[in-house]
């Protein structure tokens, strides 16, 4: 089977009737768990993204309190996080909210002393961090890049 375009869909997607459209929208929903969550921040979070900032910050802030004590779990516990703020991040697809979860995933690295000088990994995860926070700061507005730039140096 070949994947349409978006293209394509768009363009078929917009003769198709309103309640038949919702049937589609309900049962991709029903696919897969990804589809909700998606669909779930459009139609209930993508108004308001600072409560959704400060929700995914309160899932980070209860996942660094259960840091293990061994490095190579400690490793396991970050790229969970890690993997699940970046599919929070995908979702809004905000720059600003980007920027802003992932200083506020290196704060909280920097908050939990995690020895990254004794790891090659953790050090490049949060080497990748920074990169991808610069990256996202050098395409936003230049007002903004001030601001994130100071909160970056704050914070990290």
């Amino acid at each position: 089977m070949k994947t349409a375009s978006i293209h394509e869909l768009k363009n078929e997607l917009s003769n198709v009737p309103a309640n038949e459209l919702l049937e589609l929208c309900l049962r991709l929903a029903k696919f897969k768990k990804e589809n909700k969550e998606l669909l779930t921040f459009l139609l209930f979070e993508a108004h308001d993204l600072e409560s959704y900032i400060s929700v995914v910050k309160a899932y980070m802030d209860e996942e660094f309190i259960s840091l293990p004590a061994t490095l190579y779990l400690v490793k396991k516990v970050l790229r969970k996080i890690l993997r699940t703020v970046n599919k929070y991040i995908k979702y809004s697809g905000d720059k600003q909210v980007e920027t802003e979860l992932l200083i506020y995933f290196c704060s909280k690295v920097k908050q939990a002393h995690i020895a990254l000088d004794k790891s090659t990994v953790l050090n490049n995860l949060f080497e990748q961090q920074l990169k991808k926070i610069d990256k996202a700061i050098n395409s936003m507005h230049e007002d903004l890049q001030y601001d994130f730039r100071r909160l970056l140096k704050a914070s990290v």
